[in-house]
């Protein structure tokens, strides 16, 4: 029944090397710190992603070290839920595979 699909609470992941390495690239050509850069490599990723699935326009979550605490909203938590059950993976796992498909987003390539 649609409606009646739980919805992903707050979930958490750690951030990948392929992920760190691209906001290190990108805080390098914009002469950021690396934390700075991280923080708005997640904030693009997880804009890019809730955009598309609930058309949200900000997000906010929580960044200790490499590892993020995010709330999806409902649209994306119930995505989430449903992708969960149709792979057998769980929502914080799914959630930083999407993130890190976004990894490379924004960055000019010089090959």
């Amino acid at each position: 029944m649609a409606g009646d699909t739980p919805t992903a609470d707050a979930l958490s992941f750690d951030l990948s090397d392929r992920f760190l390495a691209a906001a290190e690239e990108w805080g390098d050509a914009r002469v950021m710190t690396g934390s700075a850069a991280v923080e708005a490599k997640v904030e693009q990723a997880l804009l890019e992603i809730e955009h598309l699935v609930s058309g949200a326009t900000a997000v906010e979550f929580d960044l200790e070290d490499e590892t993020i605490v995010y709330e999806p909203s409902d649209d994306l938590g119930a995505f989430l839920t449903d992708q969960s059950a149709e792979t057998g993976l769980e929502p914080d796992r799914l959630l930083k595979l999407h993130v890190d498909l976004f990894a490379r987003a924004f960055l000019e390539d010089s090959n």
